[in-house]
């Protein structure tokens, strides 16, 4: 009697191991996109940062501080990008990669700099 009831319980948990993969299997997904739009974000605050600081030294230098803060940023960023110059501070925010445009504002990136040009003194 004992073996038929273990015969009975391995025939109800054949295909368990299948269920649970299928179960899953979304989970471990949409958990390394998540994970993937946040290195995305990190990096795209790091290239702000610097685009940032390009236009600070422009600035400093008496150059276009907006043109030089645009070309620190990669070709796909440079339709990203928004700076903005007042009194030597420039600030850049950039919007990162995304699949929807409404994730990609909601999750924009500012930087800013500062550098007195050689003007002030």
């Amino acid at each position: 009697m004992r073996g038929g009831a273990t015969a009975r319980l391995r025939r109800c948990e054949r295909g368990q191991a299948s269920v649970e993969l299928v179960a899953t299997v979304p989970a471990m997904v949409l958990g390394a996109m998540v994970a993937l739009q946040l290195a995305l974000t990190g990096y795209t605050l790091h290239l702000a940062d610097g685009a940032a600081e390009a236009g600070a030294l422009a600035a400093a230098a008496g150059t276009d501080p907006e043109a030089a803060a645009v070309a620190a940023l990669p070709g796909w960023a440079s339709d990203r990008v928004d700076v903005r110059v007042e009194a030597g501070r420039v600030e850049v925010a950039v919007r990162p990669p995304a699949p929807h445009p409404e994730l990609s504002s909601a999750l924009e990136v500012s930087a800013a700099a500062w550098a007195r040009s050689a003007d002030d003194g």
